[in-house]
């Protein structure tokens, strides 16, 4: 899983850096942090003196891969936790340290930093796991598993090892609690031809879990590494093999025995990214009353900055929490999506900032205010991105976010052939930047879950070369997010989540093969005007804009209080340009 349970913090433990994305390499004389460029500003703050960060991506750094085969002495053996590396990650280090002057990487039983963590590292959460009802989901948990074993054939395979929880989740129809912000549970499962089983904790499950559960076998939840050990004989003498998702981590693989594993695509990863009509209308839903949350905190907050002394006064996670409150009072939320992006002035410039109290910024209607926030809503996942100035923008941040504008709006009216890749598209959302020299350090963007994890594979928008195997087809759902980030000053970015469909096209070059898709957003915000300089926008972006705002005016005015400030605040930043 991307994020994780408080129980599994060890990188923040250890460091005090604790960004979703980073690796931490310690040595006997040295401590290194290997990060992307959305975190270079936070993890330097974070981290004392004891650590080097090596800024990953810029030229003549190294991944922490190459840092282990490359950088440190010949003959080293490299102590690693198997659970928490990939099974391909795994296998191709120790060939690599095998081969340079007899080195070695070494699955460890017991994870190191949870000795030096000890009897102050949180437990292991015990939820109970609740059934997503099919109202929602749009299809039975044995239907799914159907499906899945479909696949076997192709695969030249006699059974699937699921170990990525949301795909586990989505599999069984099931959601739980133990990581914040994503509604899943630890389990792992195994699916054959002739049975299915969930390894998962035997106190998470209820009576109607249980009753849901029905002809499947439930283990607990570190049996599966011992009885995937006791299966292996029997693929051997069988000839046949398990296959096992490419983000398995290297001590499922090692029970089995590699020869007794392929590793590959889940086929989970493609069906659960195919929304079906249900999960289609759930997030177009959600979204709507997701806007209504969003209206009512910027008329809240728009009023408290300016009319009632919060100027000054009010500080970032005041506001977030505001924020929180007004999206739980929609129907069907149950929780936030991750932890909200409330940012002022400098704070915006760090792109995945999260407000800590105390240590946090107040509001300055002067400074420019990034707020990325997102709900789970038992019919979907919310995830959106506004930037706004209360005051008087200079010239130079109306520019900046106008061409991010500009980029959002090209990648929005793009039409594509069926199968294109986000890698293909996403200079579309670079080139207004790029035309100034500009640019920012992030993907644009990213597959959304429905009532799942935020961020989910395989599509996405950006210059990963894994995208270029993730063509979009319909169904699929993706954010639309450029931005611009001026380090100690301020951030932009404009972030709508969008429904992958089908659209129409006088030709269709493809002769039938998948037709033309194009991105229908179901965000509905209002995109302030104040901050664009309209004179950049040709009359086409215009038309986008006016469209889209009048959109957003039609669906979500009916679920707010007539003259509300929420109310009168979006029929203002709603009417035309």
């Amino acid at each position: 899983s991307e994020y994780v349970a408080a129980c599994d913090e060890r990188r923040p433990f250890i460091s005090g850096f604790d960004g979703s994305a980073g690796c931490a390499v310690i040595t006997l004389d040295s401590a290194s942090m290997f990060t992307d460029g959305r975190y270079f500003l936070q993890a330097r703050q974070q981290m004392d003196d004891n650590w080097t960060l090596m800024k990953r991506g810029l030229p003549g750094v190294p991944t922490w891969q190459e840092y282990l085969t490359d950088h440190l002495p010949a003959g080293t053996r490299v102590g690693i936790d198997p659970t928490l590396l990939s099974s391909a990650e795994g296998t191709s280090l120790k060939k690599t340290l095998n081969a340079r002057g007899n080195g070695d990487l070494v699955a460890i039983e017991e994870n190191l930093v949870d000795i030096v963590w000890g009897s102050q590292r949180p437990p292991r959460p015990q939820d109970k796991v609740f059934i997503h009802d099919v109202k929602y989901a749009g299809e039975s948990h044995m239907d799914k598993i159907t499906r899945v074993r479909a696949g076997f054939e192709s695969q030249d395979t006699d059974g699937l090892v699921v170990a990525a929880l949301d795909e586990i989740a989505w599999l069984f129809n099931l959601r739980g609690s133990d990581i914040d912000y994503n509604p899943v549970f630890f389990a792992y499962a195994l699916v054959t031809k002739a049975d299915v089983t969930l390894y998962i904790d035997d106190a998470k499950l209820d009576s109607n879990v249980r009753s849901h559960l029905q002809g499947i076998k439930t283990r607990p939840y570190s049996a599966i590494f011992g009885e995937l050990d006791e299966l292996s004989a029997s693929l051997v003498q069988s000839k046949r093999k398990l296959l096992a998702g490419q983000n398995a981590s290297w001590a499922l693989v090692k029970a089995l025995g590699e020869d007794n594993v392929k590793v590959d695509k889940s086929p989970i990863t493609m069906l659960k990214s195919l929304k079906n009509p249900t999960e289609l209308d759930g997030m177009r839903q959600c979204h709507i009353r997701d806007g209504a949350a969003m209206a009512n905190y910027f008329g809240w907050l728009e009023h408290e900055l300016l009319f009632n002394g919060g100027h000054l006064r009010l500080s970032e996670v005041d506001v977030a929490d505001k924020l929180e409150e007004l999206r739980r009072a929609q129907k069907h939320c149950v929780g936030l999506s991750f932890d909200t992006i409330s940012s002022v002035g400098p704070n915006g410039a760090i792109i995945h900032y999260s407000p800590k109290r105390g240590s946090d910024a107040l509001l300055d209607v002067n400074k420019m205010y990034l707020c990325d926030s997102g709900g789970q809503y038992l019919d979907g996942t919310t995830d959106v991105t506004r930037t706004y100035h209360f005051g008087t923008p200079s010239a130079w941040e109306r520019e900046c976010f106008t061409r991010v504008l500009k980029g959002h709006i090209a990648l929005d009216r793009a039409v594509f052939p069926s199968g294109t890749s986000g890698y293909a598209l996403d200079p579309l959302a670079r080139l207004p930047l790029w035309e100034l020299g500009l640019d920012y350090r992030h993907g644009t963007g990213h597959g959304v879950g429905s009532f799942l994890n935020v961020h989910e594979g395989p599509q996405g928008v950006g210059m990963r070369m894994n995208y270029l195997s993730a063509g979009f087809q319909h169904g699929m759902t993706i954010t639309n997010e450029p931005g611009y980030y001026e380090d100690g000053s301020f951030g932009i970015r404009i972030e709508n989540t969008c429904l992958v469909v089908k659209t129409e096209t006088k030709f269709d070059y493809t002769g039938g093969a998948g037709g033309y898709l194009t991105f229908e957003p179901v965000t509905m915000v209002p995109i302030q005007k104040k901050l664009i300089r309209s004179g950049l926008l040709n009359e086409d972006e215009k038309k986008w804009l006016d469209e889209y705002h009048q959109k957003v005016w039609d669906k979500v005015s009916p679920l707010l209080e007539e003259g509300s400030l929420g109310y009168e605040w979006l029929k203002r930043e709603t009417s035309p340009i």
